[in-house]
């Protein structure tokens, strides 16, 4: 099976219970629990304020990486992978 990204923040979609609900509840599989709700993104952000928030985690996804990371290099791949996400594609 092809690996999934949310298309929101880039959280790889590793099982079905980390996926979004569409407003009839419904599984979406194009977006994570923690982006993607009831049909509706669960924050209003821009892109750059969704980089910033993802930002906070870099310490957790060095535990279970092993590529290590600084918040800086972080940010700065983020900036190059997010604008082809779906969400963030047309901005």
């Amino acid at each position: 099976m092809e690996q999934k990204y949310c298309q929101s923040c880039g959280m790889p979609l590793t099982e079905s219970s980390l996926f979004g609900t569409n407003k009839d509840l419904t599984v979406n599989d194009e977006y994570c629990i923690y982006c993607f709700k009831d049909g509706a993104f669960t924050q209003d952000l821009t892109m750059d304020e969704m980089i910033l928030h993802c930002a906070q985690f870099v310490e957790e996804f060095n535990r279970d990486s092993e590529q290590k990371m600084t918040k800086e290099e972080a940010i700065a791949q983020m900036k190059m992978y997010f604008p082809q996400l779906k969400r963030w594609i047309n901005n």
